[in-house]
């Protein structure tokens, strides 16, 4: 007799967990669904998803679970939805599934693929995924030793969660020296510099490929491409990410096929063979080398800037889609592409990725929603008197569509120059590459 498999509520109360652009675009894609009759937020001191969604009971902190669990219990939250990364691999999936709640986002061992670059490595390297050659060090003048070994300076990185901006890219020997220093001896991202990992350089454009996994049902998304660095022309510090767009052709179909079998099948069978399932958002950092696509880096959940350019392209009841995936239903989902264009331009506040200002006066956002841009807010505030303020860093994520990405990219640059706000810094080249390759 075979096991009944689970269907989905007649309704959704909606948990969302997190607090950026990455997350006011999960909201905001969550109340297109017309079975979501509430939805909650543990970050509403975010403007744009405090205007979606209702605020929780308490002020949320991983080291006060329980209360959380308590507000799903008192308000009948069947649903949540974990954005970043950093509170699954604390285990808040294990900590908030019940029999009547799911959690979309992966448990806290599978999220050490993101939260353990060493642990990722070694399961690449289990699974035959192609990925750069690699070593690991615990002490910073065991590392240096090895550079001495190194005719060119390899990609040196924090083995832990650093918010995306634990990785250099040194261009000498010297400079990887201090990036070992700001690491493991300056300790500039905490704990996640306990290790250090130094990899070989691969060249090649650069892919984000996302794929929803449901433990054993796998579904590639479309392509983004994201921009790390801060300045056009790739130029300057590496950031969380200044801007993508969506759909991006860096990899051919035949090449994406490979990826799905020689990338994200092994990974998911690994796991599983370690009693580790996966289920939620996987995403592969991949680089186009002469020797074909190799991993760069996993992520356990959708990349932020990715998920802004990719979510209006996606065609889904997005609230059943993450259920689906919690449940390990995903193969009775219905999911499509709209065929336009995406890009996404991110406003940040001058001094990122270093220290940057807060409170600065932002206009203009009224106007560029109206013409029909989307505008997700990753760190803004709202005065007492209902003035939009900057929270520093990386500010709003700019979504224009168009049927061309050369459109896209025109309505997403005109509207990112009209917001306003005192030290903004966007670039203004996002996807121009791509339409010089093709």
């Amino acid at each position: 007799m075979s096991k009944r498999r689970p269907t989905p509520p007649d309704s959704y109360t909606v948990l969302l967990i997190g607090g950026g652009g990455r997350e006011h675009a999960l909201a905001w894609k969550l109340r297109q669904s017309p079975r979501v009759k509430a939805l909650y937020a543990t970050h509403t001191q975010n403007a744009g998803i405090a205007s979606l969604s209702q605020p929780i009971d308490h002020a949320h902190s991983m080291r006060e679970l329980y209360r959380l669990e308590l507000f799903c219990e008192r308000a009948g939250v069947n649903l949540v939805v974990v954005g970043p990364e950093a509170p699954l691999a604390e285990g808040i999936a294990e900590k908030l599934t019940t029999p009547g709640r799911v959690v979309f986002g992966p448990g806290r061992q599978a999220a050490q693929l993101e939260a353990d670059k060493a642990w990722a490595k070694q399961i690449m390297r289990a699974a035959a995924v192609p990925t750069a050659e690699s070593r690991v060090f615990k002490h910073p003048e065991e590392a240096k030793r090895y550079l001495e070994t190194r005719e060119e300076a390899p990609v040196i990185k924090a083995t832990g969660l650093a918010a995306g901006k634990g990785v250099y890219l040194p261009d000498t020997l010297e400079e990887a020296i201090k990036a070992i220093d700001e690491i493991m001896v300056q300790r500039r991202f905490g704990d996640a510099g306990a290790q250090v990992l130094l990899e070989e350089r691969l060249s090649g454009p650069e892919a984000s490929v996302l794929a929803l996994v449901d433990g054993r049902s796998i579904l590639v998304l479309d392509q983004a491409q994201d921009h790390k660095r801060i300045g056009e022309g790739d130029t300057g510090p590496n950031t969380g990410g200044m801007g993508a767009y969506c759909p991006a052709h860096v990899l051919t179909d035949e090449q994406m096929t490979r990826v799905e079998r020689e990338v994200f099948l092994p990974i998911v069978d690994t796991l599983r063979r370690d009693d580790i399932e996966y289920r939620g958002i996987l995403y592969a950092g991949l680089m186009l080398t002469p020797a074909g696509p190799k991993v760069l880096e996993f992520n356990v959940r959708f990349g932020d800037p990715e998920c802004q350019a990719l979510l209006p392209r996606m065609k889904c009841d997005f609230a059943e889609l993450c259920w689906r995936t919690a449940t390990g239903t995903l193969d009775e989902c219905e999911l499509s592409f709209d065929p336009r264009h995406a890009c996404c331009v991110v406003l940040a506040q001058h001094g990122y990725p270093g220290e940057s200002k807060k409170g600065a006066a932002i206009t203009g956002v009224d106007e560029v929603e109206r013409a029909g841009v989307h505008v997700f807010h990753a760190s803004t505030t709202r005065s007492p008197s209902g003035e939009l303020l900057s929270g520093g860093g990386r500010v709003l994520s700019v979504v224009a569509m168009g049927d061309t990405l050369e459109q896209a990219r025109e309505r997403a640059n005109a509207a990112a120059a009209t917001i306003r706000f005192e030290g903004k810094v966007y670039r203004r080249d996002i996807g121009a590459k791509a339409l010089v390759t093709h």
